[in-house]
C-alpha cells in the first residue's frame, strides 16, 4: 500500500494508526489523492484479519480544514465541457456520481465491519469533520483552538458528504437544523454536549483514548444501522415532528428570503432523509448536493468568499519586491471611538500601541475603551484577567506627539475635516523618524490631497477602518497618486497582522466602498420621496439580501454625517453634483427635527428602551406623496437597490479605482454587506450576464432616472461577452 498523504502503521495490539499528514501543505485538505489512499485504508483495515480497527488523525497541529473546492470547481468544468460533447443528460449523470464520491467513500467506512476512531486536534471542519462523523468513535482534544464544524452554508453549498444526514441522527432535529444553517464552529465541550463527538480529552491524549475504545471491543456499527434505532425527534410525521418541520420552514424564509438554495437543500434533504433509510437519505442528499454544486449562487460564492478571500488574506496584491516588514509600534493619532478601536486591534495583534489625543483625558478615554472590550470578552469566557492586563500593558495613553518617535507605522485618525488633518499631520511629522510609513484613516477625503500635508507623499497612505473597527472584517487601503510600493507593503503587513482582509484601491472620492453604500442609502431616499411606504423600501432591502433597509443603515451611519458629506460635495463640486430634494429631507430630519439616527435615538426610526426599534409613524409626513402598496412592485424596488450599487462598482472599474475584480466583491461583501449569495458587485452583474444586467439598467434609467445608465466598459463587456475576472484569470 503506497501512502504520501498518509502514515499507517499497527501497534501490537492490531489497532491501526492512520495519520493524515500531507506533504509540504500547512494544512490537510481532501483531495482526489487522498480520497484514494483513504480508500485504500480502508480496504486494508477490512481484509486483514490481524487489525483490529484504525484510528485515523492528523500529523499536524490542524485536522483539516475540508475539502480543497477547487475540485469541486473542476468538476463544473468538465461537466461543461460534457454538455457540449455527450448531451445533458449524459453530462448530469456524471456529475451526480462524481460529485458523491465522498459521500460514498465515508459510508465505506463507517459499513466496513471494523471500528474506526477520529483522534481530533484543533481545527476539523467541513468535509474533514464528516469523515469524523462517518467514525463509530469520536474524540476530539480540549485544546482551546480545538473547534469542529460544518461551514459550507457559508460558501453557498451544503454537506454532501452524510453531514445532513448524521447530524440530523444525532442531535434533536431543530438543534441539527440550526447546526446546518448557521455553518459555526463548534467548540469541545459543547460539540461533546450536542452528541457531535464522544469524548473530550487532553491534546496528547487523543490518540491513546481513541485506540483504548477501540481494544475494549467499540462496535463497527453505527447507531443509525441498528435495527432498534430511534430518530431522536421522531418521525417526521409524528406529532412531535409537526412541531418542528413548519416553524423550520417558516424560520428558513425569514432568515434566507429565499436567496439560498443551499440552505432550502439542507431543509429538504433533512426532511426527506429522516424518512428513509440511511443509504437512501445519503443519496437524496447527493442529488441536493448535485444540484447546488450547479447553482450560480455557489459558483458565485465559492469564488468569493473562499478562493478570493484566500487570496487577498495571503497578501495577493502586496508588492512582491518588497522585504517583509516588522511592524512593532504603531501611533494612532485621535482616540475617538474609531482611533480607540484601531488601538485595540492593533494591540490585540500584539503590536505596542502609542494613543495619543489632544489631551491625557481624551487618550486615557481612548485606551479604556479597550478595557471595556477586554472585560466584555472576559464575561463571556473568550478570555482571562491577564489577557486583558497584557493586551492593556501593550497601549500607551498620552497627549505627548514625541512619544511617536519609536513607531514603525503611524495611523492619524482624527476629526474628518481636512484643516484638523492638515494641521495634525504636520504636527506628526515633526516627531516620527525618517523613513516612518504614514496612513489616514479617512472614509471620504481624497488621499492625494491629504498627502500634499506630508513631507514624503511616497510613504503616505490611506487605511479605511470600517466602523465598529473590532468587528468590521475588512480594511479598504488607498493608494494616493505619489505612494509607493513600501507604503503598501506594510500596510498590507499590517492589515493581515490584526487578521482582517484588505483590498487596494486607487484613490477617489469616496474610494470604493462608500461610493457603493451611499448609493444604496440615496436610492432609499429617491423611494421615500416617490411615495413608497417606508416598510415596503426597507422590506426590499432585506429581500433583496442585504442586511438591513437603506433607512435603518442610514440611521446607524448617522442622518447628520449624511448632511455633512452632502454639504461638502456641494461646495466643492457645485449644486448639480448632489440632490436637493434629498439634501432638503435631511435638513428637515436634523436641522428642523433633530432626528439624527440610532445615536440620538430617533432618525427615521424610533428606538425605545428596553423595546424593539420601529420606524418613525411620522416619517409619511415628510413624503410629497403616498403611493399604496398595491401600486409598487416588490421585485422593482429589490431591483434598484442592488443595481445602483453595482453599477457605481462598474464605474469604480471603469476609472481604475478598482483594478481587482476580487476586492470589489469581497469589498462590496465584507464593508458593506452586499447580497452575499450574488457573490458580491461584480459577481451580481456576471451571474445575471452583462448583456441581461445592461438591459434591466436600461428600463430603470428610463423609468427612475439617469443615475441608472449603464457605464460605457460595462455596455462594451455585454457586447462582447466580456468578464471582469477575464484579466484576472490570465494574470493568474
Amino acid at each position: 500500500m503506497k501512502l504520501i498523504n498518509f502514515r499507517f502503521e499497527t501497534d501490537a495490539d492490531g489497532i491501526a494508526l492512520a495519520t493524515w499528514d500531507m506533504p509540504e501543505r500547512s494544512m490537510n485538505v481532501i483531495t482526489p489523492e487522498v480520497m484514494a489512499e483513504l480508500k485504500a485504508i480502508i480496504d486494508k483495515v477490512a481484509s486483514d484479519e490481524a487489525i483490529k480497527g484504525c484510528v485515523i488523525t492528523s500529523g499536524k497541529d490542524q485536522f483539516s480544514g475540508g475539502a480543497d473546492l477547487t475540485m469541486l470547481q473542476g468538476l463544473g468544468m468538465e461537466y461543461a465541457k460534457l454538455v457540449k460533447t455527450k448531451g445533458e443528460e449524459a453530462a448530469m449523470s456524471y456529475f451526480f456520481e462524481e460529485s458523491r464520491k465522498l459521500s460514498l467513500l465515508f459510508r465505506a467506512l463507517e459499513t466496513c465491519g471494523k471500528p474506526f476512531a477520529a483522534a481530533v486536534n484543533g481545527v476539523c471542519l467541513g468535509g474533514a469533520f464528516e469523515l469524523v462523523l462517518a467514525c463509530h468513535h469520536r474524540v476530539i482534544s480540549d485544546d482551546a483552538k480545538t473547534r469542529v464544524g460544518l461551514p459550507e452554508v457559508k460558501v453557498g453549498l451544503f454537506p454532501g458528504a452524510g453531514g445532513t444526514q448524521r447530524v440530523a441522527r444525532l442531535m434533536q432535529t431543530g438543534d441539527a437544523l440550526q447546526m446546518l444553517f448557521k455553518g459555526e464552529q463548534i467548540k469541545p465541550l459543547p460539540a461533546r454536549s450536542m452528541g457531535l463527538v464522544h469524548q473530550v480529552v487532553a491534546k496528547d491524549a487523543i490518540v491513546e483514548t481513541a485506540k483504548a475504545w477501540i481494544k475494549a471491543g467499540g462496535s463497527a456499527i453505527a447507531p443509525w444501522d441498528d435495527k432498534g434505532f430511534k430518530l431522536p425527534s421522531n418521525k417526521v410525521h409524528s406529532a412531535v415532528g409537526m412541531q418542528i418541520w413548519p416553524p423550520a420552514n417558516a424560520i428558513y424564509r425569514r432568515e434566507t428570503q429565499g436567496n439560498y438554495p443551499a440552505a432550502q437543500a439542507i431543509l429538504s434533504a433533512v426532511y426527506e432523509g429522516l424518512q428513509v433509510p440511511m443509504d437512501l437519505g445519503l443519496r437524496i442528499e447527493s442529488r441536493y448536493f448535485a444540484k447546488i454544486l450547479r447553482s450560480t449562487e455557489a459558483a458565485m460564492m465559492i469564488r468569493t468568499l473562499f478562493m478570493s478571500m484566500q487570496d487577498l488574506n495571503k497578501g495577493a496584491r502586496r508588492p512582491k519586491a518588497e522585504p517583509a516588514t516588522a511592524i512593532k509600534t504603531v501611533g494612532v493619532v485621535g482616540a475617538g471611538f474609531m482611533g480607540a478601536g484601531v488601538a485595540y486591534v492593533t494591540a490585540n495583534a500584539g503590536m505596542n500601541v502609542i494613543l495619543v489625543d489632544r489631551d491625557q483625558e481624551a487618550a486615557d478615554k481612548g485606551k479604556a475603551y479597550s478595557h471595556k472590550l477586554m472585560s466584555d470578552q472576559i464575561m463571556k469566557g473568550r478570555a482571562k484577567t491577564a489577557d486583558r492586563e497584557a493586551l492593556l500593558e501593550r497601549i500607551t495613553a498620552t497627549a505627548d506627539y514625541s512619544a511617536l518617535s519609536a513607531c514603525d507605522l503611524i495611523i492619524e485618525a482624527v476629526f474628518e475635516d481636512p484643516k484638523v488633518k492638515d494641521e495634525v499631520i504636520r504636527k506628526i511629522e515633526s516627531h516620527i523618524k525618517p523613513g516612518t510609513i504614514f496612513a489616514s484613516n479617512t472614509s471620504t477625503l481624497p488621499i492625494t490631497g491629504l498627502a500634499k500635508s506630508s513631507k514624503a507623499a511616497d510613504r503616505f497612505i490611506g487605511i479605511h477602518f470600517f466602523s465598529p473597527v473590532e468587528k468590521m472584517m475588512l480594511v479598504e487601503i488607498i493608494m494616493g497618486k505619489k505612494t509607493g510600493d513600501a507604503a503598501l507593503a506594510m500596510a498590507i503587513d499590517y492589515v493581515r497582522a490584526i487578521k482582517k482582509t484588505p483590498i487596494v484601491v486607487n484613490d477617489a472620492r469616496g474610494f470604493f466602498a462608500n461610493r457603493c453604500v451611499l448609493g444604496y442609502i440615496a436610492e432609499g431616499y429617491e423611494m421615500l420621496l416617490e411615495g413608497v411606504p417606508p416598510a415596503m423600501i426597507e422590506a426590499a432591502g432585506k429581500q433583496a439580501g442585504m442586511p438591513v433597509g437603506p433607512l435603518s443603515l442610514n440611521d446607524e451611519i448617522a442622518l447628520d454625517l449624511g448632511l455633512k458629506i452632502m454639504k461638502a460635495t456641494e461646495v466643492q463640486l457645485g449644486p448639480k453634483s448632489i440632490d436637493q430634494r434629498q439634501k432638503a429631507l435631511l435638513i428637515e430630519m436634523v436641522e428642523k427635527l433633530g432626528r439624527i439616527g440610532r445615536k440620538a435615538k430617533k432618525g427615521f426610526y424610533d428606538y425605545p428602551e428596553g423595546a424593539p426599534k420601529r420606524l418613525w409613524p411620522d416619517l409619511v409626513k415628510l413624503q410629497p406623496t403616498h403611493l399604496k402598496p398595491e401600486q409598487v412592485d416588490m421585485q422593482t424596488l429589490k431591483n434598484r437597490l442592488l443595481a445602483i450599487q453595482a453599477l457605481e462598482a462598474a464605474r469604480t472599474v471603469e476609472e481604475g479605482v478598482v483594478t481587482d475584480p476580487r476586492e470589489a466583491d469581497v469589498g462590496s461583501i465584507l464593508g458593506f454587506g452586499f447580497a452575499p449569495y450574488t457573490g458580491g458587485t461584480l459577481s451580481y452583474i456576471e451571474g445575471m450576464g452583462h448583456a441581461r444586467f445592461v438591459e434591466m439598467c436600461t428600463r430603470l434609467a428610463k423609468a427612475y432616472g439617469a443615475r441608472f445608465k449603464p457605464n460605457k466598459h460595462l455596455i462594451e463587456m455585454a457586447k462582447s461577452g466580456g468578464s471582469y475576472y477575464a484579466k484576472q484569470k490570465k494574470a493568474a
